[in-house]
């Protein structure tokens, strides 16, 4: 099949933060949101008269949560397009199975493809410093035996890890955890070139980043611990999650 004749007509995203779009706020858009899973079916939907997008993405759910929550609406829609994403929060938990976790999905995969949907699997990308620089190890068994399911089922993967420009703080949000708004849009990107889909989008313009003192990059650095890890690590010991009363932003099928 040429680009030209490939026209995705029911695309459904599943997941956490990343696909629902935190980090790229739009007032005017389902949750406030709009996510480099939107700016996909924006793509995808000029290529179709008759396109549906629907996106179960929901912040802070973890692999057993998305895809017993999700997965069977997702393919209760007949989606020619499913893209599953998950890993993060758990990754961020003092210990995690990570073959518990591919397996799941490799279930979850093979379900899918037998449903008759492309499916999309993205490996995660993780910091070089900094705080996350520990969680490393882990996410790196996660992709490997992430790339085998993909391999096994003739999915599409994404591969975040090997992303060198996602080092660039410009395409993170404040909390630098989620993607900013120009990430969300280079992160589209990376998904219809996987997909093999002619786009024409180009990279957001990057403001140029202002040299910092030591002093300013502490005060940062305490700005950052105040603002987001000190209420994320209150919400762990309350166990309270930040998808707590959300809802899936795009639950029915509809055109973007």
């Amino acid at each position: 099949m040429t680009d030209a004749d490939r026209a995705y007509r029911r695309f459904v995203a599943i997941g956490d933060s990343w696909t629902e779009g935190v980090g790229d706020p739009d007032r005017t858009l389902p949750n406030g949101l709009r996510g480099w899973a939107d700016r996909v079916a924006e793509v995808l939907a000029a290529r179709s008269d008759d396109f549906g997008y629907a996106n179960f993405a929901v912040r802070g759910r973890r692999v057993h949560e998305l895809l017993d929550e999700q997965l069977a609406p997702a393919l209760a829609l007949g989606p020619d397009l499913l893209t599953i994403q998950g890993g993060g929060n758990d990754f961020l938990r003092a210990s995690v199975d990570i073959d518990v976790l591919v397996e799941a999905i490799d279930r979850a995969v093979a379900r899918s493809v037998r449903a008759g949907a492309e499916v999309v699997l993205f490996t995660h990308g993780a910091a070089a410093s900094g705080p996350f620089r520990a969680l490393r190890g882990r996410i790196a068994i996660f992709n490997e035996l992430l790339r085998e399911v993909a391999d096994e089922h003739g999915a599409v993967l994404v591969d975040n890890w090997r992303l060198r420009e996602a080092r660039d703080p410009r395409f993170w949000d404040a909390d630098r955890v989620h993607l900013s708004p120009a990430g969300h849009h280079r992160a589209a990107m990376h998904v219809l070139d996987a997909l093999g889909i002619d786009h024409g989008l180009e990279p957001h313009p990057l403001s140029e980043v202002a040299p910092t003192s030591g002093r300013d990059r502490l005060l940062e650095e305490l700005a950052w611990v105040r603002s987001f890890a000190g209420p994320w690590a209150c919400r762990r010991l309350v166990r309270r999650s930040t998808g707590a009363g959300i809802s899936a932003k795009r639950p029915t099928l509809t055109r973007i």
